[in-house]
């Protein structure tokens, strides 16, 4: 593996972006690697866009493990993360024995949620890198009611800033700011010796992070607002199903 997780802070200091997408499987990650993709995201947005689950609070390590295993299949440079999906991480024994469910599967990284630094300090003594996410947390949609932009009021953007700096201190490698008001990414990424991640969080973080299908327009149910799509997967798909129907009656 070509990209390891010491490789994104002299990225950082190079202003080098980093690029990140999602993957789920091996023909996936096999052509985002191939592109040149840093960091391929096994991500438990996999419940929503393949599984059909109206969340991520129902994916399981079981899905996570499956998943990653599939996607490691695939790629020979990207560095690897799979996410630490709802309710593995209640104790940080329970994510360390997660996180290496993961690596065994082939993640050379994995991703927490939230500022679970004595989780994130468990998993990286056990020589597994992670990397944190901060902002909107979709395994906590159910308790706050929905997706909303973090970082409102000044209140909100300290808090956030005082996680990520809890987040760095606790070894992480880099973290994933989602849905922070752009001022606030900006000045959060200004602050950490390691590199943010930002999804629909503006253009200043160090590096941006897209589900795949909503980039390919592979899931033409919904698409994120901050999601601009670069293809319509979904219409090419539409339009060889008719041809084949058509070609065979």
């Amino acid at each position: 593996m070509v990209n390891t997780p010491e490789k994104f802070r002299a990225m950082k200091m190079a202003r080098r972006r980093i690029a990140a997408l999602t993957a789920y499987d091996y023909p996936t990650a096999r052509l985002l690697d191939e592109e040149g993709v840093d960091v391929i995201l096994v991500g438990d947005s996999v419940g929503m866009v393949v599984l059909g689950f109206p969340d991520t609070t129902s994916v399981t390590m079981e899905h996570m493990v499956h998943h990653a295993g599939a996607v490691a299949r695939g790629v020979k440079e990207a560095l690897v993360v799979a996410d630490l999906p709802y309710g593995s991480c209640d104790t940080p024994a329970d994510a360390v024995a997660n996180s290496r469910r993961l690596a065994a599967a082939g993640a050379g990284a994995v991703k927490i949620e939230g500022a679970l630094t004595e989780q994130i300090a468990a998993i990286i003594a056990a020589g597994i890198p992670v990397m944190g996410h901060l902002g909107m947390l979709p395994q906590h949609v159910k308790e706050e009611g929905g997706y909303h932009v973090k970082g409102k009021t000044p209140e909100q953007a300290n808090a956030l800033l005082e996680e990520a700096r809890a987040v760095e201190s606790a070894g992480a490698f880099a973290v994933v700011l989602e849905l922070v008001q752009p001022g606030v990414a900006a000045y959060i990424t200004g602050a950490l010796g390691i590199p943010t991640i930002g999804i629909g969080s503006g253009n200043d973080c160090d590096g941006q992070i897209l589900v795949t299908h909503d980039l390919i327009g592979l899931f033409p149910w919904f698409r994120p607002r901050f999601a601009k799509p670069e293809a319509d997967v979904s219409k090419d798909i539409r339009a060889a199903i008719a041809a084949y129907k058509k070609r065979i009656q």
